[in-house]
């Protein structure tokens, strides 16, 4: 699978703006500001329907204007297939594939892969466990359309218990009966969410030591654990074990919300004790551990997006990372990056039919 070309109308900096692409290797080049960045979100609006960044949709309405579109051609499964994704100020968003409008989005979700690599990732090392849950979800539902049912079902019973606790706080009463109806929901799908996160982590390990140990040359050993409640006590139990505890804080203090990833290497944090260096490092090699999961898991080849890539590492090592996602295994990559010289150099030795572009040749972009 890869882009072929893509079309920005009002998004972000972009007022207007085309681009054709190599199915294999892209670099956008050019000064901070110039929406390099910008139109990697792009892309990875049409392949996930939403923002890489969390911006809000709206947000990503170009000041001054009303709305956004983008529009993309790719090549999938030796067809081609147009995706679309339209917002306009005060409407629903609306994605369509093939002029098709989707009714419901997350039927998207998993039908053209992406991955990225960005600075921003660092988040999910010094972040709350929540960033973790939400990394771990959208990659599990990008192979598993069931999984995506799970946690909506899950989270959607968590917020009608969590009211029903305020409920029965302001009314000082309590209905046993009402509250077990949601308790019987968040066992039925949090069963089947924490075993499935447990998969992907032991599944994710050897994948994370492999590419950490690539991207480093380091000794130490990396690592990913899986720390759920629901491996630890039976989900019965541990709700009933809680319940004064719920009442009290009027809030749900047992379940696969509260589930949490440790990164380690060598045993230890890598939050508390990994280097800059080290984090980076590790960084790239989950997510690279990612992408493997994705394409043996859904049989297409993700679209890989790395994002100012000489942030996070020195250029012998982003030559070596280049060379290897540059393997047949892996698909489609762009790259963003401010020096012009140094990249065109790099990825030209690589892959002389490379496509770069300047974006500050393009006037559809303003600095942001």
């Amino acid at each position: 699978m890869h882009l072929k070309e893509i079309q920005v109308i009002n998004f972000k900096s972009w007022s207007e703006a085309q681009f054709e692409f190599s199915p294999k290797l892209n670099c956008f080049v050019g000064l901070n500001g110039g929406g390099k960045t910008n139109l990697l979100d792009a892309i990875h609006y049409l392949c996930l329907s939403k923002s890489y960044f969390g911006n809000r949709d709206n947000r990503n309405i170009k000041q001054g204007t009303d709305f956004f579109m983008v529009e993309g051609e790719f090549e999938r499964k030796g067809e081609n297939e147009k995706l679309s994704c339209a917002l306009k100020k005060g409407a629903k968003k609306v994605l369509k594939r093939n002029k098709k409008e989707y009714e419901k989005l997350a039927d998207h979700i998993g039908l053209f892969p992406a991955v990225v690599i960005s600075p921003y990732d660092r988040d999910l090392i010094i972040d709350s466990s929540e960033t973790r849950r939400r990394f771990i979800d959208n990659v599990i539902s990008q192979g598993n359309s069931e999984y995506l049912f799970h946690i909506m079902r899950y989270n959607k019973a968590l917020q009608q218990r969590n009211s029903l606790l305020k409920f029965f706080a302001a009314n000082h009463k309590f209905d046993a009966e009402a509250l077990d109806l949601y308790d019987q929901q968040l066992i039925e799908h949090g069963t089947y969410v924490s075993q499935k996160r447990a998969e992907f982590c032991e599944q994710l390990r050897p994948r994370i030591e492999f590419y950490y140990q690539f991207i480093s040359s380091d000794a130490e050993q990396a690592s990913i654990d899986y720390k759920s409640q629901f491996l630890e006590q039976e989900a019965s139990e541990g709700l009933k074990a809680n319940l004064e505890r719920d009442r009290l804080l009027q809030y749900s203090n047992w379940g696969v919300h509260r589930d949490d990833l440790k990164f380690k290497l060598d045993g230890k944090s890598v939050r508390d004790y990994g280097s800059q260096g080290q984090q980076k490092s590790y960084l790239i090699a989950l997510k690279l551990a990612q992408y493997e999961f994705i394409r043996d898991k859904q049989g297409l080849v993700p679209i890989l997006l790395l994002d100012d890539i000489f942030d996070k590492l020195d250029e012998e090592r982003v030559a070596k990372l280049v060379k290897l996602v540059h393997d047949e295994e892996f698909g489609q990559i762009f790259i963003t990056d401010t020096h012009i010289d140094r990249t065109g150099d790099l990825v030209k030795q690589i892959d002389p039919d490379a496509r770069i572009i300047n974006v500050n040749e393009f006037n559809g972009s303003e600095s942001v």
